[in-house]
């Protein structure tokens, strides 16, 4: 993986200390990458809407979801990151269980190496995903019926949230998440801290206002990272970025790439570079500076 803007900072050598992990029910691979040291960067892979079928030679608009996957996989993992996370709609449909055999096996290389994240989304279904991937110890840190993970990495913190509403397209985090999520906030320090899920927040997701009067006022929420709409942008809200990700199984729009995002981030922002696999390559290896609010 060769990134068109690096992040400017003097990284050390790759730090002996493991990952630290807050809670993390959908989490994957060896937790062995960045701790907890301010000082340095970290490098991740952001993917969403993989839609793995449980027919490998399943295919919409031209796209093979499967294939997709596996070339991306083979990439992330001949110069792994510190970790990958995926914000949904796992599998093609509705979650079948012979889909989520599938997607391990997809990530088979790089979880062997490095943690992956998984979220849920409107195309999952809670019970299969967990029949494969099952239950990983939560800490003490669960919300009934959802799946969640939370990890610092170096200079920042990830939290994977669930916004799958079964049997609906739009999405729905809920009150006992919401609750979770500020509690953890309230608990943590001021590292910067990413949100994941699947549903935009100003347009899918159902309590995407209760959501947003949450973080706006915590000022160590630096992002947003989501997908759904199969659209690759960057935008603001009251100075937190939005980010939504292209889909690595299909675009919904001859216009929009498919692909995956890397991203450096560091205590003062990020560099995330798009890696455009097929659809719209126009802007492969371009890459969006951002600084986080203070």
């Amino acid at each position: 993986m060769h990134s068109a803007c690096e992040w400017t900072v003097n990284r050390r050598q790759f730090i002996k200390s493991g990952l630290s992990l807050a809670a993390g029910v959908a989490t994957l691979g060896p937790a062995r990458t960045l701790g907890e040291n301010r000082s340095e960067y970290t490098r991740w892979a952001f993917l969403s809407d993989t839609h793995v079928a449980p027919d490998p030679d399943n295919h919409y608009r031209g796209f093979y979801p499967y294939r997709n996957l596996q070339i991306i996989a083979e990439e992330i993992a001949y110069n792994p990151p510190d970790g990958v996370v995926i914000t949904g709609d796992l599998a093609r449909m509705k979650g079948e269980t012979e889909a989520y055999e599938n997607l391990k096996t997809l990530l088979a290389p790089v979880t062997a190496q490095r943690p992956v994240f998984l979220g849920l989304g409107n195309h999952d279904d809670h019970d299969n995903f967990s029949r494969i991937f099952g239950n990983a110890p939560s800490n003490g840190m669960t919300v009934a019926e959802k799946h969640i993970a939370a990890a610092v990495a170096g200079p920042v913190r990830l939290i994977v949230l669930d916004s799958l509403l079964v049997d609906r397209a739009s999405g729905f985090l809920g009150q006992s998440q919401r609750a979770w999520l500020k509690a953890l906030l309230d608990a943590s320090d001021d590292r910067p801290t990413i949100l994941f899920f699947h549903h935009r927040p100003r347009i899918d997701l159902l309590d995407g206002p209760r959501l947003l009067e949450i973080i706006k006022p915590v000022a160590k929420v630096k992002a947003v990272v989501y997908g759904h709409s199969h659209k690759f942008r960057f935008s603001e809200y009251y100075g937190i970025h939005m980010i939504n990700l292209p889909a690595t199984g299909f675009n919904l729009s001859s216009s929009q790439p498919v692909g995956w995002v890397e991203a450096r981030l560091t205590e003062e922002g990020g560099a995330f570079t798009l890696h455009a696999l097929s659809g719209n390559r126009r802007m492969d290896g371009s890459c969006q500076r951002l600084y986080w609010r203070t």
